[in-house]
Order: structure tokens, then sequence, then C-alpha cells
């Protein structure tokens, strides 16, 4: 039996040898990342059976022989779990993973047969792939590491102001009237801050169910066992750009600011620091799964809020290319895929305009990432197929179309409608011209998952180390 001491050196042997790699599962809420990881476990371990992997080079090649799970690093995190996913898929009706509720992972062994082989070398070969999974809620809280409590007050107060929609607004309008009643400088009330924090957020959940991405703190969605604990009973102050940071600071430590400063504070160093150090800093790779069809299908102000979601989050990743050095000691993300998902919503002829919408969202952070040379590829997929293409005739006229069954069970044919390949204008919103229908997963007996493009994702994100 390895001891903890020997397994840390195994696994840094093999970093070394870089047979070992780290994938980060990366999406907001609903974007699909429990399918995603179930699907490529159950690709990959039915690799070389009845996987379709052609867009996977070691599999169209036949070297990829299939992986296994393995008892994974860290004991204290809990197992991704696979076996509950994969039940709910073989239901009868299937339905689809529960989402997910906190960290956890899973390792898997990779054997394959290299493509050049010689006297010296093994006929097979291994690689060792971690998974790692996360609640989407929790990611935008990485961006609050830039912040004093002052300034993000500000910069929440500016967002509401500026850019949040109506609809964002009159969520939050019931915490808005009572913080504005507040004396920063008054002595801390616990009982009402504590209700006021409730306020702030039944208004982050309420926007979360219609739809809005961009919201923080992500624990006060997700707060698990931080539930009714004071390092959640914060919310913005309004204000604070009329005062000076000297004129704050000098406050009474019992006043409403340094309380809810203090409250910050230890958020940031004892909930958001130790998840980016102990998960974000250690990734190899990342696949961002984005949920464009979703946001499209809510409105121009959910769509808005997704694109500013994403444009800060993507700032948290410490991108570089990987040398010797980094692979052992200071790893950093040197390959990334951003996928649109949930491809399967709309017809095969408007996958290439559903890529064009991602990569128009994401303008920005790609420029970025190619300015600093790090590999980056844009694509769309659906990690387990809910529906099958069909083509209709009318009045002699042929068109794409959806078969699925939908949530409740009705069986349909539809045509969901054009993707927009560039950012939507007005006229897009005016006459809202898209409406997909959420459908249940196909029924599931044996072999691998129905996918689209799950291969693709695949060779992207492994081809490489497969070699």
């Amino acid at each position: 039996m390895p001891t903890d001491l020997t397994r840390d050196l195994m696994d840094l042997i093999e970093r070394g040898r870089d047979r070992q790699l780290r994938l980060a599962v990366t999406g907001l809420s609903r974007a699909g990342k429990t399918a995603f990881l179930t699907s490529l476990v159950d690709q990959l371990r039915h690799a070389g059976l009845e996987a379709r992997l052609d867009l996977l080079a070691a599999s169209r090649e036949g070297r990829l022989l299939g992986a296994q799970r393995v008892a994974q690093r860290d004991l204290g995190v809990p197992r991704f779990p696979f076996d509950q996913a994969r039940a709910s898929l073989e239901q009868i009706p299937p339905r689809w993973p529960e989402p997910t509720r906190g960290i956890s992972e899973l390792r898997l062994t990779i054997r394959y047969r290299p493509q050049r082989q010689s006297w010296f070398s093994a006929d097979n070969a291994e690689l060792t792939l971690d998974l790692f999974d996360y609640p989407g809620e929790w990611l935008l809280d990485l961006p609050l590491l830039d912040h004093t409590f002052a300034s993000w007050s500000m910069a929440q107060w500016q967002a509401m102001q500026e850019s949040a929609g109506p609809a964002r607004r009159a969520m939050l309008a019931p915490w808005q009237a009572c913080v504005d009643q507040l004396d920063i400088a008054q002595e801390a009330d616990e009982a009402f801050l504590a209700d006021i924090s409730e306020q702030y957020a039944s208004g982050l959940r309420a926007a979360r169910e219609a739809g809005f991405s961009h919201l923080q703190p992500g624990r006060f969605l997700l707060p698990g066992e931080l539930a009714g604990a004071p390092v959640l009973q914060f919310f913005p102050l309004p204000g604070l750009d009329s005062h000076s940071a000297e004129t704050l600071e000098r406050l009474p430590e019992s006043s409403v600011y340094r309380t809810l400063a203090r409250r910050f504070a230890h958020y940031q160093q004892h909930i958001v620091k130790p998840f980016y150090r102990d998960h974000f800093r250690r990734f190899d790779r990342q696949i961002v799964l984005v949920d464009v069809l979703g946001a499209l299908n809510a409105g121009p102000e959910r769509f808005e809020d997704l694109s500013q979601a994403l444009q800060q989050l993507m700032q948290s990743f410490n991108y570089g290319r990987r040398s010797l050095f980094s692979r052992l000691f200071t790893p950093r993300i040197d390959r990334l895929a951003i996928a649109a998902t949930k491809a399967d919503h709309v017809t095969p002829d408007q996958h290439a305009r559903l890529v064009s919408l991602l990569e128009a969202l994401l303008a920005e952070p790609l420029k970025n990432l190619k300015y600093a040379d790090i590999p980056v590829k844009a694509l769309s997929l659906a990690s387990i197929r809910a529906t099958e293409a069909r083509e209709v005739t009318h009045q002699g006229r042929t068109s794409p179309a959806l078969r699925g069954t939908t949530l409740d069970g009705e069986s349909l044919l539809t045509f969901p409608g054009e993707v927009p390949g560039r950012l939507p204008d007005p006229a897009f919103w005016e006459r809202q011209g898209f409406d997909f229908t959420a459908f249940r997963p196909q029924p599931v007996t044996a072999g691998a998952l129905p996918h689209i493009r799950m291969d693709l994702a695949l060779d992207w994100l492994l081809g490489d180390k497969l070699r």
C-alpha cells in the first residue's frame, strides 16, 4: 500500500515525464459541466469498443486502448459521482445528472500505443488524467481577490446603475431599499445585517433562476456548510466613492462599514483564496463551457450579463507556456478549449454560426490569449446528445429540423431558428427569432453515450499527450 510520500513522489516523477495532466472543466451555472465530465469519462472507458471518437487521432488510428478509474491523489476531496450520473441517464425515462453541489475530482489512467516505438520503449504507454469539477457559482468569486471591500462595493453599485437592466434591478429592489437607509458609521446590529444580507442573497438567487450569470459572491448562491455563518453576511454599500480611504479606515471597529469590510476580507482569505490556491493554480489544461443558446433564449439583458461574466472570469486564470520547471512546481494552463454547449438543440447547419457567436462573445479574451501565444480552440459540442437531426419537406421545399422528447415527455419535431453569427443587434431581439426547447436525454442502455464533437474536444485537450 503506497504511502502519501510515495504517492507524491510518483506523481512528481510522472509530471516530470509529462505523463500526468490536470484538466479543469470550467463553466458558469447550467453550462453543462456535469454532463461533459460524465461523457468524457464514458467515452474514454469505451474507447476501442463502442465509442465513436473518429476526430481523436489516437482512437482513429486504433492506438487508444481505453481508460480506467483509479484512486485519486487527494483523499479529502469527494470523488466525481460518475456512476450516479450514468445511472440517471439509464433510467426510464432518462434524466439529466444532478448538477454540481461542491468540489469533486476523478483520476483516470489512459492506456494507448505510442505512434513511434523503438527497441527500448514499451509497447503500451499510460497517461494519468486528473479531472476537476466544482460549482459554477463559485467561479465568479475569483475576481474578488483583486478588490478591497470599498472598491468591490463601488464596482457593484456602478454596475447596477450603468449596466443592470430593469429585470435585474427589480430583483434587488427590496434589498436596495433597506441598504439605502444604512448609516455606515453607526454601530453594527448583527441581526439587522443578517436580514439585509439574506435579502441580498435572495435577490442573487432570484437572478440566477431568471437566467443571469454575473452574480457575486458565489457562495451566497450555494453556501453549503457555511449557511448562516457571518462570513456570508455582507453586501456592497452605496456611496463609498464620496469617502476617502482614510476616512473609512478611521471609522470605529464596530461600525457597519468596518464590520462588513472584515467579513469581506475573511471571505477573500479563507474562502476564495484557498479555492484558487488549492485548485486553479494546479491546472494544466482547461475547457470553458458556455451556454450561449440559453442566454440567447433569455433575451438581451441576460445575454449581456453573460458577456460581462465571461469577460471577468477569463481574467482570473493563469495562462502560459509550460516548461519542465513549471510542470513540476508552478503549473500554468498551456492549452485552452472554449465550447458552446447544447449544440444538439439547434440544427447541424447552425453549428458554425454558434461557434462564430461564441468567438464574438469572447473576442477580447481571445485576443489576449493569442497575443500571449496560448493555443486556444473554439468549438460547439453536445456532451450527451438529446436530439436527432431530421429534414422536413413542405410544399416541395426541404428544411432542417430536430426530433427529440421534451422534459415533459412530449415528442417534438421542430426548427428552433437561426443562430446569429455575430453579436445580436436590436433587430434580432425585436423579432426574437430564436427559441429552443429543452430536451431530455435519449434512452441509453449499453455502449458509449451519444455525443457531438466530444472527440474533437478530447483531441485538442489530450491528443498531443497520446502520440
